[in-house]
């Protein structure tokens, strides 16, 4: 009896505390010191992060006995990695369970990457995956190739990019920068002074502050921008399209009319707010005023078409 003893410990031991295990499941926990980093790198599945109040990373897989889960647990960083013991790579999906506090570096090729309630950096980048942030401080930097990126209840600065399809952010409040190639980018509940949204082919909208001093810079190619001005704002609005029209939900004069720029000020003119677009029409209403603009505009649009 004390020998199987001894043998169920030092086998608890080794998945605890580290490093190849080519077993059908993976479940090791190492304890961290604070300010010690995750560093993941997976080739298939998904990497779903959760947090705890424990100084300890759990991690957890579901893999099969031809893949191999790496864990280095060294005193500044934990390190995860996938292989394949035969032939390429095959789909591990893990969870792992991380202080609030810990920064991480997250990355993937065919990888969705969920991260929830982390106060830490977030640095994530899959090729062809989807992006959620939920919760969350500091520094996120959020890429994905082919793939949707989205934050939400967040507070720092946060960089979202994507090629070939959509961003959303929800929420969040600091500095932002959202980047897409073909896709929309979606802003609701920001407080920030300084956000940029640029896309070539989608629509851009953007619902939040605009604070004095502030420097907010919305860009399409082939899609619309709309954006909210709070009542009470100050700021010197740039408008330009050229095969579009812009219209405001409320009054404003011009103050330099051209055939395709639109500028004026609105207040003390303390912000500055950019909206251009080549192909589509501009809009800057009040907050929540944007979407029922654009429903109005579409039904329009519906209607010319059947005439």
């Amino acid at each position: 009896m004390l020998a199987l003893l001894a043998t169920v410990t030092a086998l608890t031991f080794t998945a605890s505390a580290d490093t190849s295990v080519p077993v059908a499941s993976t479940d090791t926990t190492v304890p961290v010191t604070r300010g010690a980093r995750l560093d993941v790198n997976n080739f298939g599945g998904d990497i779903t992060i959760k947090t705890w109040d424990k100084n300890a990373v759990r991690i957890t897989a579901d893999n099969s006995d031809r893949e191999r889960v790496d864990v280095d647990a060294g005193a500044s960083v934990v390190t995860v990695r996938t292989s394949s013991r035969y032939g390429a790579p095959r789909l591990v999906s893990f969870e792992i369970t991380v202080p609030t506090w810990m920064a991480m570096t997250l990355e993937g090729t065919y990888t969705d990457i969920t991260v929830t309630g982390s106060a830490g950096d977030v640095s994530a980048t899959t090729v062809q995956g989807d992006i959620e942030v939920t919760g969350g401080s500091g520094h996120l930097s959020l890429n994905s190739t082919s793939g949707t990126v989205k934050v939400s209840k967040a507070h720092g600065r946060i960089e979202a990019v994507t090629v070939n399809d959509g961003i959303t952010i929800l929420d969040c409040a600091g500095e932002i920068s959202a980047e897409t190639t073909n896709g929309d980018i979606e802003m609701h509940g920001i407080d920030a002074s300084s956000v940029e949204a640029a896309t070539i082919n989608g629509d851009v909208t953007y619902d939040g502050t605009i604070k004095d001093g502030g420097h907010y810079s919305f860009s399409t190619n082939n899609g619309d921008v709309s954006v909210s001005l709070p009542v009470g704002a100050n700021a010197t609005v740039n408008a330009s399209t050229f095969n579009g029209d812009f219209d405001a939900c409320f009054p404003v004069q011009m103050t330099s009319p051209h055939k395709h720029r639109y500028t004026f000020t609105v207040g003390t003119g303390s912000a500055r707010i950019e909206m251009e677009s080549f192909g589509g029409d501009l809009t800057l209403c009040r907050p929540g005023q944007s979407k029922q603009s654009r429903h109005d505009r579409d039904e329009d649009n519906d209607n010319d078409n059947n005439q």
